[in-house]
């Protein structure tokens, strides 16, 4: 399965104007800086834990449907399945109807399930199959859990104030361990 992001967030879980106050800058001249640390910072956590703190929009792509008719998705928290479309032989979309498929939302990982009897094999042979979907905790950082956004925080003005990067022994360390007890409660576990 391939993923695709369709739509960015729209904000980001916190708002330059706490990250400087948390960082005592009374100032502009590193709002870029700050800016682009938080993004950062939003993202290893995302990437991390496979769940994204603010609504965002994604294209997975598939080849075949799985052997079980279930799509495990590897995002989370499912908000809604916008669009299912499979691409036949001669390369025209065919858009599958919500009585098509079911929707488990509140699975971990969030999974879509074909209805029986439905049978919608793609004709070409990679990538024809596409899920569109919406995830995220929802549209603002008041939806996002608290110490997902602490997290944030903490590691943005990790970054800012030590730019050059902590090491433990020889080994970059990416997330602090602070971060990581905050993330935890989060983080997908696989059996």
């Amino acid at each position: 399965m391939t993923a695709a992001l369709i739509t960015p967030p729209a904000v980001e879980p916190v708002l330059l104007a706490e990250a400087k106050a948390h960082l005592r800058l009374d100032h502009s001249d590193d709002d870029l800086v700050v800016s682009a640390l938080l993004v950062a910072a939003r993202s290893l956590i995302e990437s991390r834990l496979g769940t994204l703190m603010i609504r965002q929009g994604w294209r997975f792509y598939l080849d075949r449907w799985p052997a079980s008719g279930m799509v495990r998705l590897p995002l989370g928290p499912l908000v809604s399945v916008d669009r299912i479309t499979v691409y036949g032989a001669s390369g025209m979309p065919a858009e599958l109807a919500p009585a098509q498929y079911r929707v488990d939302t509140a699975g971990d990982p969030p999974r879509i399930a074909l209805a029986p009897g439905t049978v919608l094999a793609p004709g070409v042979a990679i990538n024809g199959i596409e899920i569109d979907v919406t995830v995220g905790f929802g549209l603002s950082g008041v939806d996002v859990p608290q110490p997902l956004r602490r997290a944030q925080l903490m590691l943005a003005a990790r970054w800012f104030e030590n730019p050059q990067g902590t090491t433990i022994g020889i080994v970059p360390a990416a997330i602090a361990d602070e971060v990581e007890v905050l993330i935890a409660p989060w983080r997908r576990v696989r059996l």
